[in-house]
């Protein structure tokens, strides 16, 4: 089944596209230029019928390959114990922050799961990895943006000292999600933390460069703005 797809996606690449999307994710060169929609038609159909034997594919060329066995995890209709499994297996395969953020948005779950996706990510919260700690946060922002978890995330994010641009980058972008939607618990947490200086300030970045957020909102928040 691996070739089957791989010719088929062969027959998709766009040139142009694939100029284009090599730019945006820089560590990567193995690039065929193929648009997310048309790909997550192919992990639709792959979901339902077939998913059995690509998964557990390995020898995997292309960026495109890669992001499709992590689209098609997202759509399987399973019990989240049994999805799990498949997650395990995927998330070592992530090696861009595209992959890792369109696979997080594809994950879908029970809300009566919820907590045990929570446990679920706690590992990865705690790994030396960064595309493991990357797609923990990007889990959170996604996921678990209530009131609930929310004070359990920030004291994951302060415990979170890897230096990686794209984890960084991840848990300031996490925290302007946490400030959008839940600014009252957010705001004390940017007035205490325990984030580096540069994660901390790309947070205040973030978020006054929110469309969403007022202006007289956005001073308030350049105050917590540390000068370095």
């Amino acid at each position: 089944m691996g070739k089957i797809i791989r010719t088929e996606l062969e027959n998709m690449a766009d040139e142009k596209y694939r100029v284009f999307s090599s730019k945006l994710i820089p560590n990567i060169n193995n690039v065929l230029g193929i648009r997310l929609p048309e790909l997550r038609k192919i992990a639709k159909r792959l979901a339902k019928d077939g998913y059995k034997e690509y998964l557990p594919i390995t020898n995997l060329i292309y960026f495109e390959e890669i992001m499709l066995q992590g689209l098609i995890v997202g759509y399987l209709n399973l019990e989240w114990k049994d999805k799990a499994e498949y997650i395990i297996e995927f998330v070592p395969k992530i090696d861009n922050w595209s992959v890792c953020d369109s696979f997080c948005t594809g994950l879908k779950f029970d809300k009566a799961d919820t907590n045990d996706v929570w446990k679920f990510l706690q590992p990865y919260l705690k790994s030396e990895k960064p595309y493991e700690i990357r797609f923990a946060v990007v889990m959170l922002l996604f996921h678990f943006v209530d009131k609930k978890y929310a004070k359990r995330a920030f004291s994951a994010f302060d415990h979170i000292k890897h230096d990686d641009y794209y984890v960084k980058m991840a848990v300031a972008w996490a925290i302007s999600i946490y400030y959008r939607d839940l600014p009252e618990i957010t705001l004390p947490y940017l007035q205490n933390n325990k984030l580096n200086d540069w994660t901390h300030n790309k947070a205040i970045q973030k978020i006054t460069e929110s469309l969403t957020i007022t202006d007289e909102t956005k001073e308030i928040i350049r105050l917590v703005k540390r000068n370095k």
